[in-house]
């Protein structure tokens, strides 16, 4: 059976598909890879263009219906949040210009969340972000990916760490983005997705330097350095499993966006559970 499967090119998201996607796990599977920034994933997403694909939980909150979030393969944690960031120093962002690399990014989730609602917003893809902010065509920049660790050299600061926030507002995780699948796949291919996806995580920290080749291609001139901080930061246990914690914050972020009306209100199951067939 043949399966659209989509992730972004970013250094975490090859590293846990690499096994996956050249052929090192033991599956009946057969894939067809599909490469997008975030964004463009969401938006596949949305058009029901993927069987499985990486998303972000802000983009998730409008797919309950169609999709599930899996267990493995995902990216939240600690001190993993976005950064607003600014070439002056801003005491507010009312009123503001703010570049976001998309509308259905966790990052503009808590963005509105956590922000005035006069902001005005401009769309740019993520990489274009922080040069717009440089050259003063926005006031501030809503980064994410390895932007974290490189603002500093566009002579940017940090306005705020939306990370941070979440936590401090919450004492939760935070949860970025998921792997989503089709819950009319069933309950059965669901489960060896699933599998799939963590025996290609195993695959790679067991053969990192097979890996790093495939990294490094989808990298975009990505330092050596940056690209290790990258899968450090966003590739952790939770990539594994979300456990207990990771539901607890997820269902958390959730909430507050169908509470402020971000996001529609669904009473449909959250993550897939062998214990509970997707429904």
């Amino acid at each position: 059976m043949e399966l659209s499967l989509g992730y972004s090119p970013c250094p975490n998201d090859c590293f846990i598909f690499y096994g996956l996607a050249h052929g090192k796990v033991a599956t009946d599977l057969d894939w067809r890879i599909v490469l997008d920034d975030v964004e463009g994933l969401n938006q596949q997403a949305r058009r029901g263009a993927l069987d499985v694909t990486k998303v972000s939980y802000h983009a998730y909150g409008h797919l309950l219906d169609e999709y599930v979030m899996l267990r493995a393969g995902g990216a939240l944690g600690r001190g993993v949040g976005p950064l607003i960031v600014t070439k002056q120093t801003l005491g507010s962002l009312s009123g503001r210009r703010v570049a976001i690399p998309g509308g259905l990014t966790t990052a503009n989730l808590l963005l509105r969340l956590s922000q005035p609602d006069d902001i005005e917003v401009v769309t740019l893809r993520y990489d274009q972000i922080m040069p717009a902010v440089a050259r003063g065509e926005v006031d501030a920049g809503l980064i994410i990916h390895e932007s974290r660790f490189t603002y500093a050299s566009y002579g940017l600061q940090k306005h705020l760490d939306l990370g941070a926030w979440w936590e401090e507002e919450t004492g939760l995780l935070l949860p970025l983005g998921g792997i989503i699948a089709r819950r009319s796949l069933g309950s059965a291919r669901i489960e060896q997705i699933e599998k799939a996806i963590r025996d290609s995580l195993h695959y790679s920290y067991d053969h990192p330097d097979e890996a790093q080749p495939y990294i490094a291609a989808h990298a975009q001139e990505m330092s050596a350095a940056v690209m290790r901080q990258h899968i450090d930061l966003y590739v952790n246990a939770y990539s594994f499993d979300v456990g207990a914690a990771g539901e607890k914050a997820a269902r958390a972020l959730l909430r507050k966006a169908q509470d402020r009306g971000l996001i529609p209100t669904s009473n449909r199951q959250v993550f897939w559970n062998t214990r509970h067939p997707v429904r």
